[in-house]
């Protein structure tokens, strides 16, 4: 089996975009991590410090608002105008040297929540539009690569840094990337057209147009719901990480660094052979066989042995992204242009908020539930979803026109090569 993602490095526009994902994802696993100190040093609260990263997420919550956004004007000055916003914005964490001024760091982690949905919403759609239909499984799979491969290195800078020279530097360097991102996708040559207006009496109906088309999709839908089910279990099991470390492998909470560093590498190769798994298999039989992997990884991680634990969080890193870059490209390929903004943003709300519920949800449930069940259980909740959605697998055909189910994107209305008409195209 091949890797293709050559396909997409040769495509001028897909490696300026994942230049600009790159350069400002580092910046923001820098400040994620960098953040948490902060406070906690300030502070010397742990709640308010565990509250930084509540800050970025919670705007997660508003997507099918936010999302609408990015499908009312032009996405490419969006995508440029937010970057440099954020740029100034950060700056302001300057002024940022006591406890009573903790709150302009809340703030400003909260905008940047904002700006980072309606950044995600535009990105999706300009990935649509400028990348070859044919290589979205291969982009895609790039793009997790490279955001897990900067969460293995990032934070650890970015709390470096902090510990030689206090947050502002951080802060700094967090503004430089997105100026450096904002100049990547300046270089971008994207085609866009000015949208059309909607009707006033149309603008509130547009809000849950996105999720009217995730419901009424069904090459989306089933995907979609998958990979929100699967991250409500991800939860679960990221919740029970200490307990783990503590309880079952009777190692100090540090140890949890190396756990989460073996899963990214095992995101990192599952985002690497993506694209041509994809092409080989129907994209729901991929996403299951994912779902599974992280499914049964997730209940062998109860079982006390370093090496199977060590095992498991690679087969949770390899697993888990499958379903995630499968619901992604399907999005991306069959809703229409004029809808992709606020329907990916949607499809991201509904995806990870159940993650957000269930780390809140696993922490209370640890104390009372021993994690020879709780994991176990979420193991075989996992193993289910996959069953059912390799089950809902069946080939399909594309569309006979260009835009009448999806954006014709520059592969035009035929499939994916390879896919013969197939479910098993080149999904994520």
């Amino acid at each position: 089996m091949g890797w293709s993602g050559g396909g997409v490095l040769r495509d001028r526009e897909a490696v300026l975009y994942l230049s600009g994902v790159i350069v400002s994802g580092f910046g923001t696993s820098a400040l994620w991590l960098a953040s948490g100190i902060w406070v906690k040093s300030l502070t010397g609260s742990d709640s308010l410090a565990a509250l930084t990263v509540f800050a970025m997420w919670a705007p997660t919550v508003a997507g099918p608002l936010l999302g609408t956004v990015a499908d009312r004007v032009r996405r490419r000055p969006l995508l440029i105008g937010c970057a440099l916003a954020m740029a100034v914005l950060l700056t302001s964490l300057l002024a940022v040297d006591s406890a009573d001024r903790v709150w302009i760091l809340f703030g400003v982690l909260f905008v940047y929540g904002v700006s980072g949905v309606v950044q995600d919403a535009a990105e999706t759609a300009v990935v649509a539009a400028v990348v070859d239909r044919r290589l979205l499984g291969d982009f895609n799979g790039l793009r997790t690569a490279a955001n897990e491969g900067m969460k293995l290195v990032a934070p650890l800078a970015g709390a470096g840094l902090y510990a030689r020279f206090g947050g502002g530097p951080v802060a700094l360097l967090d503004a430089a990337t997105f100026v450096l991102a904002a100049g990547c996708f300046a270089l971008m040559r994207v085609r866009e057209e000015k949208p059309v207006p909607e009707p006033s009496g149309a603008r509130w109906s547009g809000l849950t147009e996105g999720a009217r088309r995730l419901w009424d999709t069904e090459a989306v839908r089933p995907l979609v719901l998958a990979a929100s089910v699967t991250m409500l279990l991800a939860g679960l099991s990221g919740a029970a990480g200490f307990a783990v470390v503590d309880r079952g492998l009777g190692h100090a909470p540090g140890y949890l660094g190396l756990l989460y560093a073996v899963q990214g590498a095992g995101s990192v190769l599952t985002g690497l052979l993506a694209g041509p798994l994809l092409r080989r298999l129907p994209e729901r039989v991929f996403a299951a066989a994912g779902i599974a992997l992280f499914a049964l990884s997730a209940g062998l991680r109860a079982l006390p042995y370093d090496a199977v634990v060590l095992a498991a969080s690679l087969g949770i890193g390899a697993g888990l992204p499958c379903v995630l870059i499968a619901a992604l490209t399907a999005v991306q390929r069959d809703i229409p242009d004029t809808a992709l903004g606020r329907t990916a943003a949607t499809a991201g709300t509904l995806i990870f908020a159940p993650n957000a519920v269930a780390l809140a949800l696993g922490a209370g449930l640890i104390a009372f539930v021993d994690l020879t069940v709780l994991l176990p259980v979420a193991g075989v909740t996992g193993l289910l979803t996959a069953l059912v959605l390799a089950a809902t697998a069946r080939l399909r055909t594309w569309p006979a026109t260009a835009g009448q189910d999806g954006p014709a994107g520059p592969a035009g209305p035929a499939g994916p090569a390879g896919s013969a008409g197939s479910a098993g195209s080149a999904e994520t």
